[in-house]
């Protein structure tokens, strides 16, 4: 839970200073880490015929007319999570760029919360059930940072770090990705944040002047999540993420959701079926701020198809600029509001579009990518714990599912990323 006191000890340190640092070579590895500890089996989280009941948080953001619009048809998602794993309902469009835990293509996933999020992102649809993706004809980019299931060394914290999540922001955008999503974090002390920003935020810069966007889970608290005083990579890294909190099944700000200035907006975040490994759905509703990020990433799919020639500053400012207020709900809950895909691609991109980010998209500098080898590295505590679940879980059911956790932050951080 974060205090009061947290928070003022945050406000005290203030926000991390800008530090140039080497672009993450970006070069997934071939061959699995060294010291990776397999599972005995995967987590079978799928086996569900169907979604139980519609859900009312998803059904009020209107995908049926937004898809009368825009489908996401030629835009690419990089789905930086657990893999992504064969599914019907992804049609074949779920290409493997990369596996940070054993060396590969990154279509596996022992975790289920790629799957899952690739489900919400992209799922095509269906009469039977109703259930679709925000993005139904995207191409999803699948890259495996991380995984519970497989440990190193014997570690209980599954694998991922915070050097591999870097490189993998930046393979994505060497593999073509309009839209990155982020369903991951890592929360960690002042301290520790320190030293592992600098790739992170060089690794973030490197996808805006490509004129990628890339959206991030803001985190959740208990259970595995973040505590008091610690920070979490990458949701506050400065202007270059869209960090999204989550909804509740009531449509109010979800009490595990952290909170604080940079998050930007909010998105259905609770009691949500989606796709489950090896097929089918979930057998449990899933819930968490991982769960909301992928209706953001995927509106910014939709705009991306609908406005080809916009930039990742434009796509944002009206994703932000379109947001259903909340008015009981504060700023540090749900940002801007809600996402609304419908508005967003109903904006016109000349005449309504918000102030920030109004400008044409220009030539990007190119980039030469040292390597970070030596660099002390941070890993991501938390991933893989089960606090992504909608409790409670019958007898012997589990599905695994990565947190987002992330904690409370300086106003002068959102400034930071507010800035021209």
């Amino acid at each position: 839970m974060i205090t009061a006191l947290a928070v003022a000890v945050m406000l005290a340190l203030g926000p991390l200073p800008a530090v140039d640092a080497p672009l993450p070579d970006g070069t997934a590895p071939r061959v699995p880490a060294t010291g990776l500890q397999a599972p005995q089996a995967c987590e079978d989280s799928g086996g569900a015929p169907g979604p139980r009941v519609p859900d009312t948080q998803v059904a009020a953001l209107g995908l049926d007319a937004a898809h009368r619009l825009a489908t996401g048809r030629g835009v690419r998602v990089a789905v930086i999570d657990t893999g992504i794993a064969p599914h019907p309902r992804l049609d074949g469009r779920v290409t493997g760029v990369g596996d940070y835990v054993r060396g590969g293509s990154g279509l596996e996933d022992c975790d289920g919360h790629g799957t899952a999020v690739a489900g919400l992102l992209a799922a095509s649809p269906n009469a039977d059930d109703g259930f679709r993706g925000v993005a139904p004809d995207a191409t999803l980019l699948s890259i495996r940072q991380s995984s519970r299931r497989y440990t190193l060394g014997g570690s209980s914290t599954g694998v991922g770090n915070v050097d591999t999540l870097a490189d993998a922001l930046v393979l994505a955008v060497r593999a073509g990705a309009d839209v990155v999503n982020v369903s991951e974090a890592g929360c960690v002390t002042p301290a520790v944040a320190e030293d592992a920003a600098p790739p992170l935020r060089a690794a973030l810069r490197f996808a805006a002047d490509h004129d990628v966007v890339v959206v991030a889970a803001a985190g959740n608290v208990g259970g595995g999540g973040c505590l008091d005083g610690e920070v979490a990579l990458p949701g506050w890294l400065g202007e270059d993420v869209l960090t999204v909190g989550a909804l509740d099944a009531r449509g109010g700000p979800a009490p595990f959701g952290v909170r604080g200035p940079w998050v930007d907006i909010a998105a259905p975040g609770a009691g949500l079926d989606t796709l489950g490994v090896p097929g089918g759905f979930t057998r449990e509703p899933v819930r968490g701020t991982s769960f909301a990020a992928p209706f953001v990433a995927g509106t910014a799919a939709l705009l991306t198809q609908q406005r080809p020639d916009a930039s990742a500053r434009e796509i944002v400012g009206t994703i932000l600029a379109t947001a259903r207020p909340l008015p009981s709900a504060t700023r540090d809950a749900v940002g801007s509001g809600v996402v609304d895909p419908v508005a967003a691609l109903s904006l016109h991109p000349t005449t309504d579009a918000p102030a920030a980010g109004t400008g044409a998209a220009q030539p990007r500098p190119a980039h030469t990518p040292p390597t970070t080898q030596g660099r002390p590295t941070a890993p991501l505590p938390g991933l893989g714990e089960r606090v992504d679940v909608e409790p409670p879980l019958p007898p012997g059911v589990a599905v695994a599912i990565v947190v987002a956790c992330v904690a409370a932050l300086p106003l002068a951080v959102r400034a930071l990323r507010r800035r021209p």
